[in-house]
């Protein structure tokens, strides 16, 4: 019994080791699918692209602009608008954008629209390098 004690505990250890080898071998990875809608209220007419970093690739037109970025501003270029936030109340368009991914490993799912000044300085924020520039239409 203590033979298999001590084999578990190796087993444990080895597993591990090389867990630990090939996550810190391996870097972050970013890779985006963003699905774009013009009208956010026509959701079948839809433009869908991807990026991926290191090396930059992707159908988006220029992928290497969007993972230079991407490397200087980081995962938080994503983050949602806090709550409790006052925003002014200005309608800036009917784009909608979904980005769904990960940037330097860590998962990203964020919806933008342009329904207020929040929303419309998040999405200048992505704007034009990631989503196209909107506006009212």
């Amino acid at each position: 019994m203590r033979g298999l004690t001590i084999l578990a505990a190796a087993l444990l250890v080895l597993g591990a080791a090389s867990t630990g080898a090939a996550g810190g071998a391996s870097p972050a990875r970013t890779a985006l699918t963003v699905t774009y809608w013009s009208d956010g209220d026509r959701p079948a007419d839809k433009t869908v692209w991807t990026l991926s970093c290191d090396p930059a690739a992707g159908t988006l037109r220029r992928p290497a602009v969007a993972c230079r970025q991407l490397a200087a501003r980081g995962w938080d270029v994503f983050s949602p608008v806090r709550k409790g936030m006052f925003c002014t109340e200005i309608y800036g368009g009917a784009q909608a954008a979904l980005v769904v991914g990960t940037v330097e490993g860590k998962r990203v799912w964020a919806r933008l629209q342009r329904g207020d000044g929040c929303q419309i300085a998040r999405w200048n924020r992505l704007s034009p390098w990631l989503l196209p520039p909107g506006g009212v239409t």
